[in-house]
């Protein structure tokens, strides 16, 4: 771990503790895990990869439509084209 023992790393963590307290733990923690998040979103972005989950795409929709309710036909075919 970073070459680091493990009375090091209590001495760090009980540094924090008394920096912040044990009560504003949780909430650090939590800072820190969405900060790291938003990071790797960010970062996957910047690269070009993969679509962002926070997109949310409709199955069935036509693409740009704008309308939830329009319904995709592709590969059907009506009375009046037949």
């Amino acid at each position: 771990m970073l070459g680091m023992r493990p009375f090091e790393v209590l001495l760090i963590f009980l540094a924090i503790v008394l920096l912040f307290g044990a009560s504003r733990l949780p909430q650090l923690g939590s800072s820190l895990g969405q900060a790291i998040k938003n990071f790797k979103r960010g970062f996957g972005e910047a690269t070009g990869g993969g679509d962002s989950s926070d997109e949310k795409k409709e199955v069935g929709t036509l693409p740009g439509s704008g309308n939830p309710d329009a319904k995709a036909t592709a590969g059907k075919v009506s009375a009046r084209d037949a």
